[in-house]
């Protein structure tokens, strides 16, 4: 799909939608006026990160208390059905990432509710819900809808029919999912940022969640070296946070 059409198709699907108006318009602003602050710090976070990121191995044994091997081989099947699903997608939205380090942060909190931001195929959902499940516990994901790739019936499709009864998806913007899902539950063991990526949407994702972070709480970012906000908020809040570098990428994870 070409640029212009995959933009024109974005906004016709807005167009549609009223209720995600209030996403549009900051979506133009974010464009036009911001459009500078969606890597602000960049520079200065990736070597930040750099000099103190560690694998997902020691991550999850310094923080958690875990192996993380046994995950891989305990849910063998279930992993090899969700690739396979993956692959027979007819829409391509973001792989799988950390899963062990998502997997391992729900067991060590014990989580009964958890909430997550992006959602895509489903990946980091499936290692949350099979955590989840074993305590009938809830996980609450936002998620935008796919305007531009008609790809909405496939959010998720990674993950089992069996597992989606502890599953509530929001599909909105976080700033209009985030206040529905914290007026049903206030405060989570775990929380998975993983969406909008500009400087200005973290900042304010970061505050929202951290608020409703139960203390002893785990909360994870993903992609922290896009710009400098998740560095910025841990040192607003003394926050002394772990590195995870995976697949060339940075993680944030810590215990509140």
């Amino acid at each position: 799909m070409g640029e212009i059409t995959r933009i024109l198709k974005t906004f016709i699907g807005y167009l549609k939608r009223p209720d995600l108006y209030p996403e549009l318009r900051r979506k133009i602003i974010k464009n036009t006026v911001n459009r500078g602050n969606a890597f602000k710090g960049k520079e200065k976070t990736n070597s930040w990160a750099a000099e103190r990121a560690v694998s997902q191995k020691e991550a999850v044994s310094k923080l958690f208390g875990f192996e993380i091997d046994a995950f891989r081989k305990d849910y063998q099947k279930i992993l090899m059905n969700a690739a396979q699903r993956e692959k027979e997608c007819p829409v391509k939205m973001g792989g799988p990432g950390a899963l062990e380090l998502i997997y391992y942060a729900c067991e060590f909190a014990n989580a009964q509710y958890v909430v997550e931001t992006g959602v895509a195929y489903g990946w980091s959902s499936l290692a949350f819900l099979l955590s989840l499940g074993k305590r009938n516990g809830t996980l609450y994901s936002s998620d935008m809808p796919y305007l531009a790739q008609d790809g909405d019936q496939y959010v998720g499709y990674v993950v089992p029919e069996d597992l989606r009864v502890n599953w509530k998806l929001f599909r909105f913007a976080d700033r209009e999912s985030l206040p529905k899902i914290f007026a049903e539950n206030a405060a989570f063991d775990v929380l998975h940022y993983d969406s909008d990526k500009s400087y200005n949407g973290r900042t304010w994702a970061y505050e929202e969640l951290y608020n409703h972070l139960k203390k002893g709480g785990v909360f994870i970012s993903d992609d922290i070296g896009d710009n400098s906000s998740y560095q910025d908020f841990c040192e607003k809040n003394n926050i002394v946070t772990t590195v995870v570098e995976y697949e060339g990428k940075y993680i944030g994870v810590f215990i509140k």
